[in-house]
């Protein structure tokens, strides 16, 4: 049997028409006939104006929500505690209640009231100890002019991937052609190998960058310094006596070896919280490196290694500057999450 096909529902207008000719004494056929409308229609629509005075839609027409405000209060108090509670399980908790609800419901409350599903960021694994040194350090330095983030010279070391994650995430295509080539993002096993560089810059640009060859060790990283540092300081114009360098707190950074070699150097080297790569702002640089790195798409480690260099000193001095003009947010927001990671 087939199903039958819905009705427009009508319009006021006609509704209108229908009493207005019942009040003018015309039959409930003759109004059927006239207008082209079923006779029950007619006939229910005189009768609701008769009980309700008017033919507009009554409140409360349509299929009664499933989660009412104290459902939906419960709902939110679930996710507000527990965010990586999921819409099943907040199913199950429901259905315990004798409350049928799907899935798909509880997701839409949940929309609704501004929790949406998305993947959690990845961040440090914090201790205790490790807030409480962030948030020190972030008070301690709290009252620094911008003069004094001026003077610092950033460093770290990051990898690059000779075929890195491809940063743009979506393709815009047709149904079925999801496997065309020009749609898909080629992948290597392993990245198909990669390169570790040690970088540095401060708020006038970006200084050496440098290739490392094999494992870091601590040797090695001594060495790195030795032929780096000094050329970047002068280049980037740091005052003489006075800079302050940077580094986190890497076993090779801190080895007593490299502490021994950085005292023969006089290097005022700024105390560093451990696990606090939102703290260094040159990780939005090394970003910044690997998605034009990967745009040249290099074929080799050679390419690789000579692309990297030249991205990274066409790096404007502008985005430099930005980084290091704006790094007491960094520090008050460090503050207002007690320690914890930040957005940085």
């Amino acid at each position: 049997m087939e199903n039958r096909k819905r009705k427009r529902e009508l319009s006021e207008d006609l509704r209108a028409k229908i009493v207005e000719k019942y009040q003018q004494s015309q039959g409930y056929k003759s109004i059927s006939r006239d207008l082209d409308v079923p006779l029950s229609t007619v006939r229910n629509m005189i009768k609701k104006f008769a009980t309700h005075g008017t033919v507009a839609n009554l409140p409360g027409r349509g299929r009664k929500r499933k989660i009412d405000e104290r459902l939906q209060r419960m709902i939110v108090r679930m996710v507000d505690k527990q965010p990586q509670t999921s819409s099943k399980e907040i199913q199950a908790v429901l259905q315990a209640q004798g409350e049928s609800v799907s899935a798909r419901t509880i997701r839409r409350n949940l929309n609704e009231m501004k929790r949406y599903g998305r993947r959690p960021r990845r961040t440090p694994l914090l201790t205790q100890r490790h807030k409480k040194a962030r948030l020190q350090f972030a008070k301690m330095y709290m009252s620094k002019p911008n003069s004094f983030w001026e003077n610092v010279l950033w460093t770290d070391e990051t990898k690059i991937e000779l075929f890195g994650k491809v940063h743009r995430s979506t393709v815009y295509r047709k149904c079925n052609e999801a496997f065309k080539e020009k749609n898909t993002v080629p992948t290597v096993k392993y990245g198909g190998g990669s390169k570790m560089f040690w970088g540095c810059f401060s708020a006038s640009g970006t200084g050496c960058l440098d290739c490392v060859q094999g494992i870091m060790k601590s040797k090695d990283y001594q060495r790195i310094l030795g032929r780096n540092v000094g050329p970047s300081v002068r280049k980037l114009g740091l005052r003489p006596r006075s800079w302050v360098f940077q580094q986190d707190n890497d076993p090779k950074h801190t080895s007593k070896s490299t502490q021994k070699w950085m005292a023969t150097k006089r290097w005022r080297v700024l105390k560093w919280p451990a696990m606090s790569p939102d703290l260094n702002p040159i990780e939005h640089l090394w970003r910044d490196l690997k998605i034009a790195v990967g745009k040249r798409h290099p074929s080799n480690m050679r390419d690789l290694e000579q692309f990297a260099k030249e991205e990274w000193s066409k790096i404007p001095g502008e985005r430099c500057k930005k980084l290091v003009d704006g790094y007491r947010k960094r520090l008050i927001s460090v503050i207002f999450s007690k320690g914890c990671a930040t957005k940085y």
